[in-house]
């Protein structure tokens, strides 16, 4: 059975601990959060009686196996990097595996902190994009492993809410239906300056655009924000419509916040309705169970580990930078300072 902790015990949180219902060989046995009442409140919901205000406190006696850091990446009052921060408080700690929310990075210089952390850390650090563990998106993935629709040709994926937010879900699936190849090109287009001093610590373009070539020659097209991205539910907010449509030389399979459509040769076409909630908790067990499994067997490396996961966050601002320069950028490259600043002149 292995010891977990949480650092931050807002909204986001209590999906992490409401998937310990279903995760067999783990147990959230402290928590953290520099507010008092926050903290009581959760612990007292989910029985948890081990309670910090302070990290290293925390890491110190507790000595969990795995941490979920489940914070903004910037503080929202300030706009102050803490990603980084609280990943190097952890991997100095010697913490065998950590949770981070997504998104990796917000521009160029958390970004390269965090690839260097990610060259000398002993840390396993995964970025908590669950969405693959979907039980209809990993039958939708078993149909394209096996052939069922063919030779992929093209891949569509989108959300209506923006790509600091919501970019590293999307990604993620694209990833995984095309077993981890690496994005080598991206023309990229961005609009929309108002969230770019966000308060919720997101700051980011408000639409952002891709046409993006990945190194087995598959093209994706991806899109992010209001007017860009398709309906993926009846939701009338932004965050009801993740979405990936995977097109091959046999058929189709097309994964939605709300719904799923599949056609092959063999079986036509197929689709229903999907119940997100249902689903998503169920995922999130998958996927720290999947962490226990890494820390099993080193074979067994967890799809959204943190290297996987930074190719993904430099599609992101690779595509921001295409959108500053209006050039076409060759990927991985290494991203320049002052993104936000740029955005801001541009936008």
């Amino acid at each position: 059975m292995y010891k977990t902790a949480m650092l931050g015990c807002g909204g986001r949180a209590r999906g992490h601990a409401d998937a310990y219902r279903f995760v067999k060989r783990g147990k959230l046995a402290a928590i953290c959060d520099m507010n008092e009442e926050r903290l009581n409140n959760f612990g007292d919901d989910f029985g948890i009686s081990s309670r910090y205000t302070d990290l290293d406190e925390m890491l110190e006696k507790e000595k969990p196996d795995v941490l979920h850091i489940v914070t903004s990446p910037v503080v929202p009052s300030s706009n102050e990097r803490i990603r980084y921060p609280l990943m190097k408080q952890a991997s100095d700690h010697g913490v065998p595996a950590a949770i981070i929310e997504k998104p990796v990075a917000i521009e160029g210089e958390d970004w390269k902190q965090i690839a260097g952390l990610a060259e000398e850390t002993q840390t396993k650090f995964v970025v908590n994009t669950q969405l693959n563990f979907h039980p209809k998106n990993l039958e939708l993935k078993q149909d394209v492993a096996e052939g069922r629709i063919g030779e992929i040709q093209f891949i569509d994926a989108s959300a209506r809410s923006r790509s600091a937010e919501q970019g590293g879900h999307v990604l993620q699936l694209v990833s995984s239906y095309i077993d981890d190849a690496h994005p080598i090109r991206v023309l990229g287009q961005i609009a929309g300056g108002e969230h770019l001093n966000s308060t919720g610590g997101h700051p980011g373009p408000t639409h952002t655009a891709g046409q993006v070539l990945y190194e087995n020659g598959v093209h994706v097209s991806i899109a992010f924000g209001t007017q860009m991205a398709q309906m993926a539910s009846d939701d009338p907010g932004i965050y009801g419509h993740k979405r990936v449509f995977v097109v091959g030389t046999k058929g189709f399979v097309h994964w939605r916040f709300s719904s799923w459509e599949r056609s092959t040769l063999e079986s036509g076409y197929e689709g229903g309705p999907l119940n997100y909630g249902e689903q998503d908790v169920v995922a999130q067990a998958n996927f720290t169970e999947a962490i226990f499994d890494w820390l099993e067997d080193e074979n067994k490396v967890h799809p959204t580990h943190l290297k996987q996961s930074l190719v993904e966050n430099n599609l992101i601002l690779g595509m921001y930078h295409s959108g500053i320069t209006n050039e076409i950028v060759d990927l991985p490259f290494e991203p320049p300072d002052g993104l936000m600043d740029a955005f801001r002149e541009r936008l």
